[in-house]
């Protein structure tokens, strides 16, 4: 009987203090990708405020106020608790809010009198797929810093998903990581993103792409995402005295893979496509013949391709050079096609590759806003829906097994597009 006794009040001891398990309380947050204001450097990036450790932390950028961490949760879910674990620099005046497409917020909490340790907001009852601590005072002399940022809610979150920022025509000779200039403020936005993976559009380096300014201007700023960017070459790159040698040379392996210029890769359920606009792609060319059998062999849902010159236009750069590939592309049902060499931004509905509107088309998006200047819209074209010019900034795109979802992400933080999810085809 002593022993029957003892397990009954060991188990009701356990029933009367372990935190009550609900339904809803599922961690929505943990591995998500993230994005903010700043950083104060990239070992305090905002992924590791959800990556469920209780020793890395995201920091912004000492003294900054006000200041933001956004977690994307891969879909529109039911939320129900947000939990906020504060380092010693903590927000006395923060709100949280939430949204469907990251561009319109709603505030569902605030408070002027945090006072850091622990914040556990429950009941909120509220949805969205993307959560924001927007801090607006300091309760230090520092920034703000949380170790971390936990959502809690119903469903999954829309399950397994990454992060890829992409942008091409980046870094001019003379732009370093101590100056203020384009490639060096949308490399801090990137930063501030830290996505699984970079993606460039070629023109990485101006005006010849040699290795030494590759050394002296690119390494500095982007040089920084070099581990984990998967590179195209532009015309400039082609500049270099021996054509593309110093883009090869820079890139090593990741621009060469299988010793051509022209490459794929998979993450998840995304099949990615890097071709080279400066080498041949007429329909009998090394790389068409390539990308043809690639794509014969590819067995993910979603397929997006890269590279510099764009097919269609509202800039002066349009280029038919890649006719024969879009044609490849489209018949094998790709999703998406990134391209640079104008030095602006622009977004098209999904269309064929004779510019007609077609809902099992492909979408292209022009982002050749990584640092160079600008140029102007000359002519807009069919099918196009977003047309931004004169900024820096990077697209950021969200995927899942088989969706995708982006933003053009400005170099201060603010998003100037927002699209999706989309089913892939």
């Amino acid at each position: 009987m002593s022993a029957v006794a003892a397990t009954i009040a060991m188990l009701a001891a356990v029933l009367t203090f372990a935190e009550p398990a609900s339904a809803a309380d599922v961690l929505l947050s943990q591995g998500k990708p993230t994005t903010a204001s700043s950083s104060e450097s990239s070992s305090l990036g905002p992924a590791k405020a959800v990556d469920g450790s209780a020793t890395t932390r995201w920091a912004s950028e000492e003294g900054s106020a006000p200041a933001w961490i956004s977690v994307d949760l891969g879909a529109d879910v039911p939320i129900s608790r947000v939990r906020l674990n504060w380092e010693a620099a903590y927000a006395k005046a923060y709100r949280i809010e939430v949204s469907t497409d990251a561009s319109a917020w709603t505030k569902v909490f605030e408070t002027t009198t945090g006072n850091g340790a622990t914040d556990d907001l429950t009941s909120l009852s509220t949805h969205g797929r993307y959560v924001r601590m927007y801090a607006t005072v300091r309760g230090t002399a520092y920034g703000y810093s949380l170790w971390e940022l936990e959502v809690y809610g119903t469903g999954d979150g829309g399950g397994t998903s990454f992060t890829v920022v992409a942008a091409g025509d980046i870094s001019d000779p003379g732009c370093t990581a101590s100056d203020n200039c384009g490639a060096q403020r949308t490399a801090k936005r990137v930063e501030a993103i830290n996505p699984d993976h970079v993606l460039t559009l070629g023109d990485n380096q101006y005006d010849t792409g040699s290795l030494a300014d590759y050394r002296a201007y690119y390494d500095t700023t982007w040089g920084r995402f070099k581990a984990k960017t998967h590179p195209s070459p532009g015309n400039h790159e082609y500049d270099d005295s021996t054509p593309a040698a110093g883009y090869r040379s820079y890139f090593g392996n990741a621009a060469t893979p299988n010793g051509t210029t022209w490459y794929s890769w998979n993450q998840g359920g995304w099949h990615f496509v890097a071709l080279d606009s400066e080498s041949s792609m007429s329909a009998n060319s090394a790389q068409i013949q390539w990308l043809k059998a690639d794509l014969a062999s590819n067995s993910k849902a979603c397929v997006a391709a890269y590279w510099h010159r764009p097919l269609y236009s509202s800039g002066p750069q349009a280029d038919k050079v890649s006719q024969t590939a879009w044609q490849v592309l489209y018949d094998a049902r790709a999703d998406l096609i990134l391209n640079g060499h104008d030095h602006l931004y622009e977004r098209y509905a999904p269309q064929n590759p004779k510019a007609k509107a077609d809902p099992n088309g492909v979408r292209e998006l022009i982002v050749g806003t990584g640092g160079a200047d600008s140029y102007d819209f000359e002519n807009p074209q069919p099918n196009s829906e977003k047309r931004i010019t004169s900024v820096f900034g990077v697209l950021k795109l969200t995927l899942t097994d088989n969706t995708y979802s982006g933003q053009l992400v400005r170099d201060d933080g603010k998003q100037l597009d927002s699209f999706g999810p989309v089913t892939c085809h």
